[in-house]
């Protein structure tokens, strides 16, 4: 039988999926269900006695904060955070109701179910059990029920570093998504050994535009200046070109510990192939070995017979921590000194120590559920509201404790439809969270 604690986090999942709060990323449609999310939490907390403070960037956009005092005045606080918003769903793909937090063969499906009211059930789960059993934690806890991650958190996040940074005063390191699940660390199937990943770094995200100018001019009349022409030999420069291996701590300690369980030496010329042999992991850890700039989205005329005296094109760029300026040099020599690029989003990756006291902490939560499980810190090639906090100073990880099946690709579930979680995983998470958040 699931303990209090366990039940709770299941429950308060459930609750937080059936609670629509669909971010479109448009503001007309998004309405008001993180406030209403957020409200729910506030109501949880208030019933073991816990205050807590719920602030609205703007009408709907609502984002909870909670502090919960330690035993040593003298440790930095640490921020506990979780989005309550959800990625929009195409509910003719599921095969679940996907705001309904169905339980089936042992699996919760629901949008959040992984991506990350997971997390938000089972934190809003650990507080209320701190509370009624009296436990102190060793450090402040904060924490945060957040709006707006999924549009880049300008409206949870960020609007609460840039506008109400005391509620983090103190704080040092925090813990959120995207990391704590389980994969394989050998290759034999019939050896259940695995590894917990922990993000210590998070790519950055950036936005840029190439653009063309040239002369408009009639379509049977070509010029030697056609924007279109132009834009198209940038963009292919780009999409084509594979920006070098760069070998981040994160990356290094990641090749390290599963190089030296399976074998495999991650040298330059083999680390592609070493990398693919890891089954699904590879697609996760492979997008962090370097920087990338993705072409996305092309504007050029609109009329077939008419060359446009201007062509754009819109890239998604992923850069690893310190590369800033060498990517924008990068990009510059691609493309030419004829396309002007003009960089709209800007947010620079953020990188944690890879071997910080947390580290241990998070080793010793697992161990005592898993004794062979091996927590190695990684890279996320995507990122969370961590990019936001760290501009306090605050050192970000990614832990969010599951234990899954050996075949059960935990990265896949985000954004995807009928996204799910065993439940078992989510009774995990709730004993190895508290653990952390104990003695963090």
């Amino acid at each position: 039988m699931p303990t209090l604690l366990e039940d709770e986090a299941l429950q308060f999942v459930r609750d937080l999926i059936r609670i629509e709060t669909v971010n479109t990323g448009v503001a007309a449609t998004i309405g008001d269900g993180e406030t209403r999310a957020a409200s729910w939490v506030r109501e949880r907390l208030a019933e073991v006695g816990i205050a807590s403070e719920l602030i609205e960037s703007r009408p709907g956009r609502g984002s909870l904060i909670a502090r919960i005092r330690g035993s040593d005045l003298h440790a930095g606080a640490l921020l506990v955070h979780a989005h309550l918003d959800v990625v929009p769903v195409e509910e003719k793909d599921w095969t679940h109701p996907p705001f309904g937090a169905d339980i089936e063969d042992g699996y919760l499906y629901g949008r959040g179910a992984v991506d990350m009211k997971n997390y938000a059930g089972t934190i809003l789960a650990v507080a209320r059990h701190f509370a009624r059993e009296g436990i102190v934690p060793r450090r402040d806890l904060v924490f945060a029920f957040l709006a707006d991650e999924e549009s880049g958190g300008v409206w949870g996040a960020g609007w609460l570093v840039e506008n109400r940074p005391e509620l983090f005063a103190g704080v040092t390191e925090a813990l959120s998504e995207v990391g704590g699940f389980s994969v394989p660390l050998v290759a034999d199937p019939d050896d259940d050994r695995r590894a917990y990943l922990v993000a210590t770094s998070e790519k950055g995200v950036a936005w840029s535009t190439l653009r063309a100018r040239g002369h408009a001019a009639h379509g049977s009349r070509p010029t030697a200046d056609n924007s279109v022409v132009r834009l198209a030999r940038a963009v292919a420069a780009v999409g084509e070109h594979r920006f070098p291996v760069v070998r981040t701590p994160a990356l290094q300690r990641f090749l390290d510990v599963f190089g030296e369980a399976r074998g495999l030496a991650f040298t330059d010329e083999s680390l592609a192939d070493d990398l693919e042999s890891l089954g699904f992991v590879s697609s996760l850890v492979g997008a962090t070995t370097r920087n990338t700039a993705t072409p996305t989205v092309l504007d050029a005329g609109d009329k077939t017979n008419i060359i446009p005296a201007e062509a754009a094109a819109r890239l998604d760029i992923r850069i690893l921590p310190g590369q800033d300026d060498a990517l924008r040099d990068g990009l510059r020599e691609l493309v030419g000194d004829d396309i002007d690029i003009r960089e709209g989003r800007w947010w620079s990756a953020t990188e944690a120590p890879v071997d910080a006291p947390i580290i241990d902490v998070l080793q010793e939560a697992i161990s005592v559920d898993d004794p062979d499980g091996v927590v190695v810190p990684y890279l996320l090639p995507a990122s969370t509201d961590n990019k936001h906090f760290a501009k306090l100073g605050i050192h970000g990880y990614g832990f969010v404790p599951l234990r899954v099946p050996r075949d059960f690709d935990v990265f896949a579930q985000f954004h995807a439809a009928d996204e799910c979680i065993p439940v078992d995983a989510l009774y995990f998470s709730a004993r190895v969270t508290e653990r952390i958040l104990r003695t963090a």
